[in-house]
């Protein structure tokens, strides 16, 4: 018999639980977002997992996961029909399985319940972002983006540590309500401990926020030109592409002849569809071949190199064993005299595509869900493999490409490879949110801190920005506007690595080990008392 009272107080702690993980980040229903509500959003989860019985706490999960991702990248279904339903369903799966981990270690501990509880869930959320579908969104440090103090420590633990820093209220105030002392001043007493330690934590995180960053006005700079087209490439076929052709050209114009200091031009993730060298090579299409060799003349007349997004196809293999076309989103590096005609440009091949919806690696064991996302128009892209770093007026970046800012490690192995500053190319013009954009700016903003290096943003749509390494945004473009920005970044020569840049997320490695020790051991102690009270 279902109780009505404690399902009510169940769905009631669910819907809390879903607003104030969503709302803590930019959403469409908030574009700026209430990073305040982070410290507080999973006191619901932690007391629905420890309410909920054996037999409903995986639907609790499922529920959970399932209208956080719809209400929080409600966006998503305006790119494509399958996305939000494949994505939302994907965290349901994820937290189906997380919810029975937090409400066994309840079981297995329950005098610190809610604190083992946490240490489940700052796991969860280092795994979520893991392989094919690592999805960093909805990452909780994220959404203190804007609070300049508080992410420095990025450079120390990453941004999963951030995170436990953030999570931890919500278990030392779920231990709270499970405290069973009648007064609440005896609760707090009770809890004094942790509560010291956190806080003291916390105002050290704060001291090194203020202390650790850096003057760059000192430094040597470089002059760079963003241009944002507020167009999404991929609509709208040949004349499409000459009309955004012709709208990146003029852009460039104003730009170079707004500053005589540029270093470069960077335009958007694909800003150019139509393959560059592979339609000046092959010439099998007349109208591609005259958009390509248009470009190139113009490229070839201008006095510094452009960036440029662009679909690079050449003939190779694929992992089938099929010799046929093969397609990477990549940024490709023009200097005019030199490499432009004919095409030969230094490349970066995107290497952490975006699942489902770029790159889908089960085409055999789900052929059901590859035709699905087939049906629905997805462009799928071959995997680069190699860091590259470019160097142009003696500054040496890397060209991150759109999802891949949203990782620590591939802004860390660029850094590590000898990169000095992030050139990001991304396209959310897709989206027509806002949220997406800020969303997106939130993670980027973090690669800049855990490696304390600049990076500059150009974007279809937006958001279009300079950061710099303290991961403050020192100039930007408004959104949804035909635009160019040109400012400068410093040339950092003195470059000594960080302690993130050196190991990575190993914030979320403890926490998953952790977890895992709680897990096991509490299963082991769990059995041996069940076996001595048998005997």
């Amino acid at each position: 018999m279902i109780d009505k009272k404690i399902l009510l107080q169940n769905l009631g702690l669910l819907i809390i639980g879903v607003l104030c993980f969503a709302l803590a980040h930019p959403t469409d229903l908030c574009n700026m977002g209430l990073p305040f509500l982070s410290y507080f959003a999973f006191i619901p989860v932690f007391l629905l997992t420890q309410r909920a019985s054996w037999k409903t706490v995986w639907l609790y999960g499922f529920a959970y996961g399932t209208l956080c991702y719809c209400v929080f990248v409600s966006w998503l279904g305006t790119f494509n029909p399958a996305s939000m339903p494949v994505i939302a369903g994907m965290y349901g799966l994820y937290l189906m399985v997380a919810f029975p981990l937090m409400k066994a270690v309840t079981v297995f501990f329950p005098k610190n319940k809610a604190f083992a509880q946490w240490i489940v869930w700052c796991a969860y959320e280092y795994v979520k972002t893991l392989g094919f579908s690592g999805f960093n969104y909805g990452v909780t440090a994220y959404s203190h983006w804007k609070f300049i103090p508080f992410i420095q420590a990025a450079s120390l633990l990453g941004v999963f540590g951030l995170s436990g820093i953030i999570t931890f209220p919500s278990a030392w105030f779920t231990a709270l309500i499970n405290d069973s002392s009648k007064s609440w001043k005896t609760k707090i007493y009770n809890h004094k401990i942790s509560a010291i330690i956190w806080l003291v934590v916390y105002v050290s995180v704060l001291i090194f926020g203020f202390v650790s960053q850096k003057d760059y006005s000192t430094y040597e700079t470089r002059t760079i030109a963003l241009v944002q087209t507020n167009s999404d490439p991929w609509v709208g076929g040949e004349e499409a592409y000459k009309k955004d052709l012709n709208v990146l050209m003029n852009l460039s114009d104003e730009a170079l002849n707004s500053n005589p200091n540029i270093s470069f031009v960077v335009w958007p993730e694909t800003a150019f569809v139509p393959r560059i060298q592979w339609h000046y090579e092959k010439r099998l299409n007349r109208n591609s071949f005259n958009l390509v060799n248009t470009l190139l003349t113009y490229i070839d007349s201008k006095p510094v190199p452009f960036v440029i997004g662009n679909d690079d196809g050449v003939m190779g293999y694929d992992s089938e064993g099929n010799y046929t076309l093969l397609d990477y989103n990549a940024a490709l590096v023009f200097t005019p005299k030199e490499n432009v005609i004919p095409p030969q440009p230094e490349k970066y091949r995107k290497m952490h595509l975006v699942p489902f919806t770029e790159h889908f690696p089960f085409k055999k064991q789900l052929p059901f869900v590859y035709k699905l996302l087939e049906e629905n128009d997805t462009h799928f892209w071959e995997k680069g493999t190699e860091p590259v770093v470019f160097e142009i007026d003696g500054l040496k970046f890397s060209v991150p490409i759109c999802f891949e800012d949203t990782f620590g490690y591939i802004g860390r192995r660029f850094v590590n490879n000898g990169a000095r500053a992030f050139v990001n190319m991304s396209n959310d013009s897709w989206a027509r949110s806002r949220a997406c954009q800020l969303q997106h700016l939130s993670m980027a903003v973090f690669r800049s801190v855990e490696n304390r290096v600049p990076s500059v943003r150009a974007t279809a749509s937006g958001e279009t920005v300079f950061v710099d390494p303290n991961g403050r945004i020192t100039a930007s473009i408004a959104p949804f506007e035909e635009n160019y920005l040109v400012s400068t970044i410093p040339l950092i020569t003195d470059y000594k690595p960080t302690i993130y840049t050196r190991f990575g997320d190993y914030a979320g490695v403890l926490f998953t080990i952790f977890a895992f020790i709680l897990l096991i051991f509490g299963g082991i102690m769990q059995i041996y008392k069940k076996s001595k009270k048998e005997k």
